[in-house]
């Protein structure tokens, strides 16, 4: 059924989105400066919160471009406005700037050698998550559209985001708000103007270059984050009847919660995960501690099953702690919320993805990724679309490459050209159906208006 919607909305909307030549040369003339300066950021990468030099070089290349820019936001946040010589829409393009605590071992001759301070602690810094590639890719097309806005019917916003992978410098457990697209947003980057479409793209290992994944609906997961504290009676390993256990307690909190999936989710409707990381407690064999501390995550491609654990996994852990005659704390801190693709969005841009890729290039996603991205609250706000494009040499062995967020991670800058040329193509083919896109969307969120009434 998807391929013959797809199909009829290729074929329906092929006369309005044609080729446009001109961007594909344009991609090409600025393949070589987008190359170089994502080699620049690569070897020096910058970690979240900190993206002061990055943040600088983004903003001199904007302006070299004609390009309004804004600062402001998130700490080190960049806004690019670039209004275009026909009337239209306001649509947004995102990237992320922000590098990983990681020490990179890839051998390239631009590799990372960076050393930063993370969470108090120096620590090698590296761009293990394709955000280099995200911050050039932008700015290549950023080049192209300020050079043809004579073709862009509408306005255009730049969005550089700190912070997507945390902050280096801030309790991200309880501080989650203070950082990445949360803090963009309640510090007015999408104000004056305010657009009512956004994009995003992240480039992932194992796929190869050139070929662009997509689907409609949940395609990221949410994630939350977990601590637990199991607060017990210290005593003696020979005679527990004297003191309380955190723990056996601990190791029943673990279990029971896994029953908030199995038993009180509706897995019909998706799925979710509870995941326990760390576990701390206790100095000795013979000794039971006192106290016992849990680091966890929690994930699910559906919102109400992750409203659902949010809401019951407390009242659980509390229920346990009882039953074993001790006291828990449980914290939850959100990090982002289901990553969901607007359907009628996803469904008009279809074409324009293939336009890039070609039809043997395009694959659609049966299943979400497990992974979780902070451009999800973007999509609270208006239509988005979010994809991925492939990373990896076409001569590797695709399930040999390292992965994301690896020291051997590596982004082939043959994949550069296909973001360039996917953003400027969002920009100018999404005015022919925005008045669709819209509609729907306002329909929709009607729909939820009067539901939430009921």
């Amino acid at each position: 059924m998807y391929k013959k919607i797809s199909l009829y909305i290729s074929l329906s909307l092929f006369s309005q989105f044609s080729l446009a030549d001109w961007i594909n040369d344009s991609a090409k003339n600025v393949e070589a400066h987008t190359i170089k300066f994502r080699q620049h950021i690569h070897q020096h990468p910058e970690l979240g919160n900190m993206e002061f030099k990055t943040a600088a070089l983004v903003q001199k290349e904007l302006k070299s471009y004609g390009i309004e820019v804004k600062t402001g936001f998130a700490k080190t946040g960049v806004i690019g406005i670039l209004k275009g010589e026909k009337s239209g829409p306001v649509m947004a393009l995102r990237a992320d700037m922000d590098a990983l605590p990681i020490e990179e071992k890839t051998g390239l001759p631009f590799a990372s050698k960076t050393k930063a301070m993370y969470q108090g602690k120096e620590t090698y810094v590296m761009h293990g998550c394709g955000h280099d590639a995200h911050t050039a890719m932008l700015l290549g097309a950023a080049k192209v559209l300020a050079a043809n806005k004579d073709k862009i019917s509408g306005t255009v916003i730049f969005v550089f985001q700190p912070a997507e992978e945390g902050g280096a410098d801030i309790d991200n457990f309880t501080q989650g708000d203070q950082i990445g697209s949360r803090k963009m947003i309640t510090d007015g980057a999408l104000n004056n103007p305010t657009p009512e479409v956004i994009f995003g793209m992240h480039v992932m290992a194992g796929i190869p270059s050139g070929n662009i994944f997509y689907k409609d609906g949940a395609i990221l997961n949410s994630a939350d984050h977990l601590r637990i504290q199991v607060n017990g009676k210290q005593v003696h390993g020979s005679m527990p009847w004297l003191g309380r256990d955190p723990i056996y307690a601990s190791s029943q909190i673990i279990n029971n919660m896994q029953s908030l999936l199995s038993r009180r989710a509706d897995l019909t409707q998706g799925m979710g995960v509870i995941s326990i990381g760390s576990i701390q407690g206790g100095t000795a064999g013979n000794v039971i501690p006192a106290q016992v501390n849990m680091v966890g995550t929690i994930r699910s491609n559906n919102e109400a099953i992750r409203q659902n654990i949010l809401k019951d996994l407390p009242k659980m852990v509390e229920y346990n702690a009882l039953a074993n005659d001790i006291t828990a704390k449980v914290e939850i801190a959100p990090y982002a919320p289901v990553t969901t693709n607007d359907k009628t969005l996803t469904q008009m841009m279809q074409p324009t993805l293939a336009t890039v890729a070609g039809d043997s290039k395009l694959h659609v996603l049966e299943h979400n990724a497990s992974a979780s991205e902070d451009f999800a609250y973007y999509g609270k706000l208006m239509p988005s679309l979010f994809v991925f494009i492939g990373a990896t040499p076409n001569n590797q062995d695709m399930e040999k490459a390292a992965p994301n967020h690896n020291p051997q991670f590596i982004v082939d800058d043959g994949t550069l050209k296909t973001g360039i040329e996917l953003h400027t193509r969002f920009i100018i083919n999404y005015p022919k159906v925005a008045e669709q896109v819209q509609t729907a969307w306002t329909k929709k969120f009607l729909k939820k208006e009067v539901n939430s009434l009921q």
